[in-house]
């Protein structure tokens, strides 16, 4: 007779958090217990915790060590598939149970002698048939959920997205219109970090009630959802049976500027200028790097990892205004206007170029996946890799065209305003109006005795 028996319980699905499921397995697994006369040391329940996913089960884990440490000698389940849904996982209690001696293992359904070669044979036969039932009903879950998006139609449940009301179909207006407001903001060059910022000291949260991360932001933003589009495993099917919020080609802009390998916390700039700076002796891009007494300048590095030359060197107290007011003047150009006039045409393109971009970014992943199966020579790879590499590299300049004129077509002719508020501008804003319109400054070495700043070491490039 066992002397201390536990109670294993779990159920894979509990959206509405009622226990309801795990609680009939308890009362069904209690009463067993007293019929057999086990006394029931401890319960072990998993809710809402799938075996077939492989993530980790907690309550499982713990009476596997309490197994090991003796503690327990005998289990008491619903069903033996409450208790795996993976063969290997399988294997592995009854290794445990074999090395603690435990022999007893009773199921409402039934008892399985982990004693004897028949019994773990029976219970690897139903452990068997519990992970077919599993492949079977996530094929059946894939195929439905395909379907469904090939339909742009809605399907599943989880967390209301934010923007549309519980039916995941009507637009609820107040949180469309913060939408937009963030959108433009974003793609005008406001950093994640700066517009969460703004939503949470706004009051304005989540559609869970929760305060805005710059994950959850992008998240929100890359998805094809808000513009009226059905997404199916990253991949766009096509139009939805809901409205937009925002025009698709506004969504291209944000898979492009936020997409692969865009994080969401990197570290705030401090520097206007970053990547914008060029040294004039020997071409390399000018590093932010501050001195000894913490005063910000640009430097042409040298040393492991810098190509520079070691010398040229600038102040960024000084430089940062002086080009933000030349960007200022030049945004007045009659030029500058006719030329985003040119792009704006560009605009309706984002979609396509998105396209195609995509396309690029996954034939890329194939061939380095070929690579890895062995199934083409490092040269090989090497021979493909570099057509598709120019490719991606043109089609991201062709959209960072197109985010351009969204970043400084508001401000075209209207450089008064732009001046007034410049300083309570967020910098990433300031720095994505700024590489809008200058492609770069070369920076000449300083003239030796002058120790003040001087302009005339400044040549501009500008953007056409």
């Amino acid at each position: 007779m066992p002397r201390a028996a536990a109670i294993y319980c779990r159920i894979s699905d509990d959206r509405e958090g009622r226990h309801l499921g795990v609680d009939r397995q308890l009362a069904d697994c209690h009463a067993l217990a007293e019929r057999k006369g086990w006394p029931v040391r401890d319960e072990y329940v998993d809710n809402d915790v799938s075996a077939y996913s492989g993530k980790l089960r907690p309550q499982y884990r713990r009476m596997l060590h309490d197994i090991k440490a003796g503690d327990v000698d005998a289990v008491i389940v619903w069903h033996v598939d409450r208790l795996h849904r993976q063969p290997k996982e399988l294997e592995e209690f009854i290794e445990t149970c074999d090395a603690a001696g435990l022999r007893d293992l009773a199921t409402v359904t039934g008892d399985v002698d982990l004693a004897t070669h028949d019994g773990q044979f029976v219970a690897r036969i139903m452990g068997a048939v519990a992970r077919k039932e599993s492949d079977d009903k996530s094929r059946r879950i894939l195929r439905k959920h395909q379907e469904l998006a090939e339909r742009g139609e809605v399907s599943g449940g989880g967390t209301r997205p934010y923007g549309f009301a519980e039916d995941r179909r009507t637009i609820k207006k107040s949180e469309a219109k913060i939408i937009r407001e963030v959108v433009t903001r974003v793609l005008a060059g406001d950093s994640l970090r700066s517009v969460c910022q703004s939503l949470n000291d706004r009051s304005i949260p989540t559609s869970t009630g929760n305060a805005w991360s710059p994950s959850t932001l992008k998240r929100m933003l890359v998805s094809a959802r808000i513009s009226g589009q059905r997404e199916h495993q990253g991949e766009i099917m096509g139009p939805a049976v809901w409205e937009p919020i925002i025009p698709p080609e506004q969504t291209a802009r944000l898979r492009a500027f936020l997409g692969r390998g865009r994080g969401t916390t990197r570290t705030p700039r401090r520097y206007l200028l970053t990547g914008l700076l060029r040294c004039g002796r020997c071409g390399a891009t000018l590093v932010s790097r501050p001195r000894a007494d913490g005063e910000r300048r640009y430097v042409c590095a040298t040393g492991p990892g810098f190509a520079g030359c070691g010398g040229t060197a600038i102040l960024a107290r000084e430089l940062d205004p002086f080009v933000a007011d030349a960007v200022l003047h030049r945004l007045d150009t009659p030029e500058l206007e006719a030329a985003l006039r040119g792009e704006a045409a560009k605009d309706a393109e984002a979609a396509v170029i998105q396209h195609d971009l995509d396309d690029a970014l996954d034939h890329a992943d194939e061939l380095a996946q070929a690579y890895g199966a062995k199934q083409i020579s490092m040269r090989e790879w090497l021979a493909a890799r570099g057509p598709i590499d120019q490719r991606i590299e043109e089609l991201r300049k062709a959209l960072s065209r197109a985010t351009r004129t969204t970043t400084i077509a508001q401000y075209v002719g209207q450089t008064a305003t732009l001046r007034r508020e410049w300083d309570s501008l967020d910098l990433s804003r300031q720095q994505a109006i700024v590489a809008a319109v200058l492609d770069h400054v070369v920076v000449n070495p300083a003239r030796r005795g002058l120790n003040r700043f001087d302009e005339s070491r400044l040549d501009a490039v500008w953007k056409p």
